[in-house]
């Protein structure tokens, strides 16, 4: 099946309107962000970002209505990114199961929420605001809130960010992610040229669980951009470049446009995906900012914990030159 852009039949404020029937989607609601010539859509389920795009140019991958997201497109991640390794993790020295999601390597998987649909907290003409809830369960026994804000800004770039608050009477660990895959419209994806900015990358099993690190050098090095051409990757990458706060991921096309995605130094890590198996398409790349790596439950890397009734916010976004 091809997928293209992916167009709500209606506003969402349409779509509760009482003169015509909604729409059904198998991401829930759809949440239709525009300003100028820019459009972002915004699923309920797991607060996931179905489409962005500027001047009619395809900046991120999408999928049908019926579909979930493929390859788990556009979701946002809490209270773990990546993988967890057997599912399991030691609390003060007992040990916590968590259901196995990527049952092929038998791993726990993006999180508990990519199968929640989020609830409207705010929107306005710009930014939409949604959140869900992590009651505490086997494995993960805390109450946690994760909130997700997508706006697009007025230089029509989208900016994201996700809010972890602890409900909980103990603290709380977490990492958190999304997980977009950039395009650029109709380029050949094999012709786009990817740049990322780190001097580390962890080096993973055949589960894709890190077990030590090593310098970014030779094929792993895309500090001067290598071409995606044959490229089939699945690292993960720290100690990134930050100028002025934001490290920068790029994939430029022969003509010299380019799309970004930003993130804050509070995601020191990012994790690319570069793979053919994404339905209708030759090649995608998803580059995903995250706070931790893959297993941090179980490492301690870039892992984070939440005192009862604090908060932490990561932001990232994408930009566009076109």
């Amino acid at each position: 099946m091809q997928y293209g852009i992916a167009m709500p039949a209606t506003s969402p404020s349409a779509e509760n309107g009482a003169d015509s029937a909604p729409r059904r989607f198998a991401t829930g609601r759809q949440f239709e962000l525009r300003r100028d010539d820019a459009l972002a859509i915004v699923t309920e389920l797991a607060a996931g970002l179905r489409l962005y795009s500027r001047d009619g140019v395809q900046l991120t991958e999408s999928y049908g209505d019926a579909e979930i997201p493929p390859g788990a497109t556009g979701i946002a991640l809490a209270p773990w990114a990546n993988r967890v390794e057997d599912g399991i993790w030691y609390l003060n020295g007992k040990k916590q199961q968590l259901d196995i999601t990527e049952v092929s390597r038998n791993n726990a998987s993006h999180g508990l929420l990519r199968n929640s649909g989020y609830t409207l907290v705010d929107e306005s003409e710009f930014s939409v605001t949604l959140e869900a809830t992590v009651f505490p369960q086997h494995g993960y026994p805390f109450l946690v809130r994760h909130l997700v804000r997508y706006e697009l800004d007025g230089n029509l770039d989208l900016r994201v960010s996700q809010t972890l608050a602890n409900d909980s009477e103990a603290s709380a660990p977490f990492v958190l992610g999304s997980h977009p895959y950039l395009r650029l419209g109709d380029v050949t994806p094999e012709d786009l040229i990817l740049t990322v900015n780190a001097a580390t990358r962890l080096v993973a099993d055949d589960r894709l669980i890190p077990r030590s690190t090593a310098s970014v050098e030779g094929d792993w090095d895309f500090s001067g951009g290598r071409t995606v051409g044959s490229l089939d990757i699945d690292v993960a990458l720290t100690d990134l470049t930050f100028d002025g706060g934001v490290a920068r991921h790029t994939l430029t096309a022969p003509d010299g446009r380019s799309v970004s995605l930003e993130q804050d130094q509070n995601c020191q890590y990012v994790h690319v995906f570069v793979t053919d198996t994404f339905p209708g398409r030759s090649k995608v790349v998803a580059i995903e900012p995250m706070t931790g790596p893959a297993n941090a439950f179980n490492s301690g890397d870039g892992l984070r914990w939440l005192a009862p009734g604090e908060s932490f916010t990561m932001t990232w976004g994408i930009t566009a030159s076109l």
